[in-house]
């Protein structure tokens, strides 16, 4: 039965084939399991980063390459033509190395990141800015995908050097048409090597305040109090006036209060008094910094002009509104009165005149 023949192959020679492709399947899966809990363990508890690293990034590279090598050794276990011997051995060598590709790309990428990422741990004080990582981490992968494809059709038997030499002309072309897309990645470059904003910075810029939610290629977007995501392109924020809010040290506060033309000179400076008194009680409030000052006459108050500073990372509307309610309760319990607009009028003769 084993002898019998089936499209020029024995039924002997169809089961070892398929039983090395099945093989094959189980092979890897064991090979998974064995790195998932024996393997990336051993490495984590004797605090090897770098291997874990790799054989997380390339495990599912060598399994595609195990089981390409099983199929590549099934077909070849059978008899064919001379055609389809051929497609077969090209396909299979076309697709090793995408494989091979594939694994670098992932090997180049992870031990990038884990390196930059473990020298910046070591080393706080480094320059390096970790929101880098995935500009970086995109150009390599481009890089060697782009040597990985030019050898695989070198392989396959197509010319590289024509097909580059009419990449190159319509690359001219593309260039002129993509002058835009080309400034916003060099607007991205830009930002992240001056390190301007980072992800999670709340910056404003045209009038536009909100969190940077991710700075990609192209644009950064950057998600508003209202939770609109607003898209800016990278070489428009280059040219642009751009607040970071978050790297300020403290929030300067500017309060102005009007009391009544009744507060002799006594009772205005308890008044400042009390406003220098605040750190005490509104411990987010910095002491040496605050400033009360007896600013000038208005038309219908005695103006008073309060300067502090909220430290950072205080809520600053809470900060704000407790001041302003310490304010209130320790002029209402002074006997202090705010002003409000008023106007006098005189009677003369009979006659309403209004003050000039």
């Amino acid at each position: 039965m084993l002898d019998t023949v089936y499209y020029g192959n024995s039924l002997k020679d169809w089961v070892i084939s398929l039983s090395l492709i099945i093989a094959s399947l189980i092979v890897c899966k064991a090979l998974s399991l064995l790195n998932r809990r024996l393997v990336r363990r051993i490495a984590s508890r004797r605090n090897y980063p770098y291997e874990g690293i790799c054989l997380k990034a390339v495990e599912r590279p060598v399994l595609l390459g195990v089981i390409l090598f099983a199929v590549w050794l099934a077909l070849h276990h059978l008899k064919m033509e001379s055609g389809m011997h051929d497609l077969i051995s090209h396909s299979c060598s076309l697709l090793s190395i995408l494989d091979a590709t594939w694994f670098i790309a992932r090997l180049t990428t992870s031990f990038t990141e884990e390196s930059i990422v473990l020298s910046r741990y070591r080393d706080e004080n480094r320059r390096f800015d970790t929101n880098l990582l995935p500009l970086i981490k995109r150009g390599l992968n481009i890089l060697v995908w782009i040597v990985g494809i030019v050898m695989a059709l070198n392989n396959a038997g197509v010319k590289v050097s024509t097909l580059l030499g009419t990449l190159g002309i319509g690359g001219i072309a593309l260039a002129l048409a993509a002058q835009d897309t080309v400034k916003n990645i060099l607007g991205g470059v830009t930002i992240f090597i001056d390190r301007t904003f980072r992800i999670g910075d709340i910056i404003n810029v045209g009038g536009v305040e909100g969190t940077v939610e991710d700075i990609g290629i192209r644009s950064t977007r950057i998600r508003s109090y209202d939770q609109r995501i607003i898209i800016f392109p990278n070489y428009k924020l280059t040219d642009a006036s751009i607040t970071n809010i978050s790297r300020e040290h403290a929030r300067r506060v500017v309060a102005t209060l009007g009391l009544t033309y009744d507060t002799d000179h006594h009772r205005m400076q308890h008044a400042l008094t009390l406003l220098k008194r605040i750190p005490e009680t509104i411990h987010d409030v910095h002491k040496k910094d605050l400033s009360a000052t007896f600013s000038g006459f208005g038309d219908s108050a005695l103006i008073i002009t309060c300067t502090y500073f909220i430290r950072k990372p205080a809520n600053i509307l809470e900060t704000i509104s407790a001041v302003n309610f310490e304010i209130l309760r320790s002029f209402n319990e002074a006997g202090l009165n705010f002003a409000f607009p008023t106007q006098t009028v005189f009677i003369e003769n009979g006659k309403e005149q209004a003050p000039k």
